[in-house]
């Protein structure tokens, strides 16, 4: 059986077992194969109807909002210029850019997609992107594995989001807790039997880890380090790869990509030269053509899904394109200095919201643990709160559902937004 062919006889008998049905026949008992008689759906709209049902249909929405939720997902502005650009025809060619002479577009944002991911990570190669983050943390897990021959095993913290570890453990990895205290993870602990060494830093509660020694303690004990890191974050923050991390991954929504209902986005992954060959997805690579100018192909191609199948390392074949071209254009447009700014400008404002939930009684769950713009703090009824902040229009922070609630701000925040956020959870109390 091929490694990415689903469905053995025998997963499907459990299947059923688990469903309560004896076949698939009699699963699918109550869809006939053949049906007499009407519908009954209503008579068909004409365009200028169907255009104003639609529009009905959206002015339900709730829109505008100043969103305080994070744990993975940001509410960042998103210059007008994005939008524009990757409506262009340059790259609206073919999906998939196996033939390069017409996908030079497609295959450029590829390639400088790479190139931003490689500068902000430090590391040297970048593939094309994957799915989301969640899914680039369980892709670099199978890399160590791949790498170490030790089997899928990691060691990782509650520091991590959990739904990464979900992924993780969707994909057959186990994972090895290490100790989590004042919200920040102890890498001294590191089991000897781990491929890999997860640190997600900043981490799920918004502190900043320590990857120098979660690298450290990966090599000591004959692993690989993978880093989970966001990219605004990487503006302020030392590069993972120069703190000692073999793959850093991530989530590259925040560089000016809409929160879209939770997506789709795009998952980076970086990794050392000499681990190339294992990168999951795809590779861009710049050269020149018979003539001498510049064009843009894919490269190493053979060890893509499409062509190795069953041999391939993943079954991850292609890559969010749309979104890592708008991620892109994001990072070109504000820079170096930019994404620098908007990255200060939110650790800025959330530390003024901490400051001032502090005043108002509210303590943070870790506060000697340092933080940009990401926090947990205690509260009585989190549900209460959330619930009185959308009655004033206002979307607050994840509910942690231990007595905390995790607030995330961003260079969207206004300061009316923030003392609004102070006063209605006082009210609450």
């Amino acid at each position: 059986m091929a490694r990415f062919t689903p469905h053995t006889e025998a997963d499907i008998r459990e299947m059923l077992e688990v469903i309560g049905v004896s076949s698939i026949d009699e699963l699918f008992a109550d869809v006939s194969p053949k049906f007499e008689g009407e519908l009954d759906l209503p008579l068909a709209l004409s365009e200028h109807e169907v255009l104003r049902e639609a529009e009905r249909l959206a002015g339900k929405n709730a829109a505008g909002l100043p969103v305080f939720l994070g744990a993975g997902a940001y509410d960042r502005i998103t210059p007008a210029a994005v939008g524009q650009i990757i409506s262009r025809g340059e790259f609206m060619t073919s999906y998939t850019p196996y033939q390069p002479e017409v996908s030079q577009g497609h295959l450029q944002a590829i390639f400088e997609f790479q190139s931003v991911i490689s500068e902000l990570t430090g590391l040297e190669v970048s593939n094309a992107s994957v799915y989301d983050a969640a899914s680039a943390v369980a892709e670099a897990a199978l890399m160590t594995a791949r790498l170490t021959g030790r089997d899928p095993r990691v060691a990782a913290s509650a520091g991590l989001n959990p739904r990464y570890r979900e992924v993780l453990e969707t994909y057959g990895v186990e994972v090895a807790g290490l100790p989590f205290e004042g919200g920040a993870t102890d890498f001294s602990s590191v089991p000897g039997d781990v491929s890999g060494v997860i640190v997600q830093s900043p981490n799920f509660f918004g502190i900043v880890e320590d990857v120098r020694a979660a690298s450290e303690a990966a090599h000591d004990s004959g692993a690989l380090a993978i880093a989970v890191c966001d990219p605004v974050a990487l503006a302020v923050l030392e590069p993972p790869g120069s703190l000692g991390a073999d793959i850093a991954v991530g989530e590259t929504q925040p560089l000016g990509v809409p929160l879209m209902f939770g997506g789709p986005y795009a998952g980076y992954m970086a990794t050392r030269q000499r681990f190339v060959r294992q990168l999951p997805g795809r590779i861009a690579g710049e050269t020149v053509d018979r003539e001498g100018r510049l064009a843009y192909v894919l490269t190493l191609r053979a060890r893509e899904q499409d062509i190795r199948r069953a041999r391939a390392n993943s079954n991850i074949c292609t890559n969010q394109a749309l979104t890592a071209l708008a991620a892109t254009i994001y990072a070109a447009l504000m820079g170096p200095e930019g994404l620098r700014e908007v990255a200060e400008l939110s650790i800025s404002k959330a530390h003024y919201l901490s400051g001032r939930l502090g005043e108002a009684g509210f303590a943070l769950r870790y506060p000697e643990a340092p933080f940009l713009w990401e926090f947990a703090v205690e509260m009585p009824d989190v549900k209460r709160a959330n619930a009185a902040l959308l009655e004033r229009g206002i979307v607050g922070g994840l509910d942690l559902g231990d007595g905390a609630m995790l607030v995330a701000v961003t260079e969207k925040r206004t300061k009316e937004e923030l003392d609004a956020f102070v006063e209605v959870v006082a009210d609450v109390g």
